[in-house]
């Protein structure tokens, strides 16, 4: 017998109670086993992998441990009794941590050079925020700056006159960064439109001049600024030595961030310059207003990546006799009494590096979803 029931044009089975089938999906491929199994056993191959890394971590973490804390010297423990007990001498930090934070700057000056680090991250901190991207913003930045130059060299307002002879740390690293990126930021979109000028001499100008600066290693143009480019000033003339290095770092980054900018240039569609001339727009109001807003989203990774690694780069101020965090490290261990404390010394600084260096790319990723999220809307 039949069971379906008819209802004017609708047929309907019974279907008996208990028979709906379940949906929800095996217990076999949800939960961590599951993943794991997908994730990391999911070939011979992977599996062969993921055992390989496990046992590497397995090796390498617990020693790792081991000498960073449970058998790690406490501060105050002599350098001879750190040798001897063989863990991580956390006493050199201690010990070091103004000279390696500020290099040879007056030791009772020194939170001079502290206030200045407060307002460099300031400044940048406050850059960070879009709802700051006002006109007055170029202003806070001019007077911060300027107090920062107050701060540091001094002679007015009370403050004993220090010579840049005597900058060093993270002040000389922050101060050599941001201020580089601040002036070579302008710098290099000028030359990215100029690459792509109409105008023959302007494109023969940019294209030569970031070829010529991208040709070459930072250490040189480093060194051509300390030692060659003295010989071409007349008799008695000379510009400060770490001015020289701030010019050469510019010049260095101004190049590398307007190839990055070009590509974005060269990614805007073609409708979008025919609809800026459909406007009426000029050529610096189509630039201003359609197409640098979007070249310059578009070229946020490899401007950060730019700003990460001219951030790293300041370390090559030794070679001309400037000492940033990097160098006050290494000369901290020239005391003959902490001599050897390379990997205490080495982790301190990488650990700020990383800081300010994963501090970029976060801030990237998160200016991304933001710039993405509003051209949807």
């Amino acid at each position: 017998m039949a069971n379906n029931v008819h209802t004017g044009n609708v047929q309907t089975a019974n279907v008996p109670t208990g028979s709906i089938p379940d949906e929800r999906p095996p217990s076999n491929t949800v939960g961590p086993v599951a993943w794991l199994r997908n994730n990391l056993f999911n070939t011979w191959y992977n599996a062969l992998l993921t055992i390989l890394i496990a046992w590497l971590l397995f090796k390498a973490i617990p020693p790792l441990l081991d000498w960073l804390i449970f058998s790690a010297n406490s501060f105050g423990t002599p350098p001879q009794v750190c040798r001897q007990e063989g863990g991580a001498c956390w006493t050199f930090v201690s010990e070091k941590l103004r000279f390696v934070m500020f290099g040879t700057f007056p030791y009772d000056e020194q939170w001079r050079p502290l206030i200045t680090i407060v307002i460099i991250i300031a400044l940048v901190l406050a850059s960070c925020d879009r709802r700051f991207w006002k006109p007055w913003l170029a202003l806070v930045w001019i007077v911060g700056l300027t107090a920062v130059g107050v701060l540091m060299w001094g002679g007015v307002l009370g403050l004993t006159y220090v010579e840049n002879t005597l900058w060093g740390g993270l002040p000389l690293t922050l101060m050599l960064s941001v201020v580089g990126l601040s002036v070579a930021f302008p710098a290099s979109v000028l030359l990215a439109l100029g690459r792509r000028s109409q105008l023959p001499a302007i494109r023969v100008i940019s294209v030569t001049y970031i070829e010529l600066i991208r040709g070459v290693p930072l250490i040189s143009l480093l060194f051509m600024a300390s030692v060659m480019f003295p010989l071409f000033l007349p008799t008695g003339v000379n510009f400060d030595k770490l001015l020289r290095a701030q010019i050469a770092f510019i010049m260095f980054a101004a190049a590398y961030m307007a190839e990055a900018i070009r590509g974005g240039l060269q990614a805007i569609p073609k409708g979008q310059y025919e609809a800026a001339d459909a406007l009426g727009l000029n050529y610096w109001q189509a630039m201003g207003k359609i197409i640098l807003p979007q070249a310059l989203a578009i070229s946020i990774p490899p401007l950060v990546n730019t700003f990460i690694s001219f951030f790293k780069d300041t370390s090559l101020v030794i070679i001309i006799g400037l000492y940033d965090l990097l160098g006050t490290a290494k000369a901290a261990l020239s005391d003959p009494a902490w001599r050897g404390f390379y990997r205490e010394a080495y982790l301190f600084i990488g650990v700020i590096y990383w800081v300010f260096c994963y501090s970029m790319s976060k801030y990237s990723q998160k200016l991304e979803r933001d710039l993405r999220r509003g051209h949807r809307r």
